[in-house]
């Protein structure tokens, strides 16, 4: 079943460079299994634990060796607004007697013990690479534990060796598909409902653009999965429109769930003025289209005229000391042309992006924003070309992810964090004045001219 689910998502037919394809090409799917020793950067599991993790309120218990939930424990900085249940770390913790009993009945046994502690309104079981392996079948003794026990047990099958960490993505929202959408029907139903798939609450972002959403009358019935309540989740197939933030992890989520439901969905971006202003206006379009109230449409661009504007005031400040200035942005998926334009907008210049976890459409709209320059395009940039384009001044500062800061700060060249891990919220018009905030300190700070002068010894 497992390797039916995996050829399946590896065609999606909702990917525009599949539709491209001949039909045999399709059939040879477009990712790639990992070989031993190559899940660095993430196995499958790793992709699936961080797509459902942010579901704050229920126990996530890793069916597998300590070291699984250690290794991916707290990947990625996302907030609650709630419970802290998803903070918490829940393990099989496998042993060598285990492997050769098997595992099942411990699976069992620390589901109850779970509920019995906890009360989750669910429980999502991760299989690893070990409980797979031996054989485990965890989708039995999840059916099992949620008949006898009385609360959801969800198998989320998505052992590490089957593929890289955005086939765990889409393993677990194909998770939520199947076992949690749609078991919970609303009594508040309304025609200004939206879900947003792809958002994580990375530091607290979904508080960025939330209240423009409220001020409009639109609802979010459900973020998948950013500060996320599981029975919110189960309901939000009644939501009128979905917007995918990330559609590399959830465009075969958004897929399914337009042809099970009927609900239409667009790709869209909160980082940058205009891509936040972009977005506010689909939403507007596809409820109104769905039956909103049309006033919808002039209530969305009054309030867009507002924010527009505030924003541009307080970023005006900056654009003096950031104009001309070079970046080198590292990062992938929406991301990786998303913050082009919200650089851009302020006078600075992107002198490359990393397109490695971008779909063929995000590389598409990152080239247009590059004005066509295929040569600042790049999959992976070796640290020594790295290096180098920081000591030959090619690049003024970088915005990456935590593992290639040191590049950078070996090039004593400044660094910001705008992947998973980071500690500021850059999403919506406040985001984005916080994003160049950020970096006119790192870059205008005096510490660089000091660090990159010669040492006294030098000098004498």
């Amino acid at each position: 079943m497992l390797k039916a689910k995996i050829a399946e998502l590896m065609h999606e037919p909702g990917c525009a460079t599949n539709q491209a394809k001949s039909e045999g090409e399709r059939k040879k799917g477009c990712g790639k299994s990992l070989t031993p020793g190559a899940a660095a950067g993430g196995c499958a599991f790793d992709g699936a634990k961080i797509a459902l993790q942010p579901i704050t309120d229920v126990v996530h218990l890793v069916h597998g060796p300590i070291a699984c939930e250690g290794n991916s424990w707290d990947g990625r900085n996302s907030w609650s607004s709630g419970s802290d249940l998803y903070r918490k770390g829940f393990t099989t913790d496998l042993t060598n007697l285990d492997i050769i009993a098997g595992g099942e009945k411990k699976l069992y046994k620390a589901i109850k013990q779970a509920i019995a502690r906890h009360n989750p309104p669910a429980v999502f079981v991760y299989q690893t690479c070990v409980g797979s392996l031996i054989g485990d079948d965890v989708d039995a003794v999840c059916r099992a534990a949620t008949q006898r026990l009385g609360t959801p047990v969800i198998p989320i099958n998505s052992p590490g060796f089957v593929g890289s960490k955005n086939l765990g993505n889409r393993l677990g929202g194909e998770a939520l598909f199947e076992h949690v959408i749609g078991t919970v029907e609303p009594d508040d139903a309304g025609p200004c409902d939206i879900n947003i798939l792809g958002e994580y609450n990375v530091a607290g972002e979904l508080d960025q653009f939330r209240p423009l959403l409220a001020r409009l009358g639109i609802r979010l019935r459900a973020s998948i999965t950013g500060d996320a309540r599981y029975r919110e989740v189960a309901a939000c197939h009644t939501a009128r429109a979905n917007m995918v933030l990330c559609s590399q992890a959830l465009v075969t989520l958004a897929r399914k769930m337009k042809e099970k439901w009927g609900i239409p969905y667009f790709e869209g971006s909160f980082y940058g003025i205009s891509d936040t202003s972009d977005a506010l206006r689909n939403i507007a379009r596809m409820l109104v289209e769905r039956g909103a109230d049309p006033t919808l449409t002039d209530r969305t661009e009054a309030l867009i005229a507002e924010e527009e504007a505030k924003a541009w005031a307080r970023l005006e400040p900056y654009k003096a000391r950031l104009a001309g200035r070079k970046v080198l942005l590292y990062t992938g998926g929406v991301k990786s042309w998303s913050v082009i334009q919200a650089l851009q907008e302020v006078g600075m210049e992107v002198v490359g992006s990393s397109v490695r976890k971008a779909t063929e459409a995000d590389k598409s709209k990152a080239l247009e924003r590059l004005g066509g320059d295929e040569d600042k395009l790049a999959d992976a940039i070796t640290p020594r070309d790295m290096y180098a384009m920081f000591k030959d001044g090619k690049a003024d500062m970088m915005l990456s992810g935590g593992r290639s800061q040191f590049v950078a700060l070996k090039a004593r060249t400044p660094w910001i964090d705008i992947n998973q891990e980071r500690h500021h919220g850059y999403a919506a018009y406040d985001g984005m004045v916080a994003l160049v905030r950020e970096i006119d300190l790192s870059i205008n700070s005096p510490i660089w001219a000091q660090v990159r002068a010669p040492a006294p010894w030098e000098n004498s």
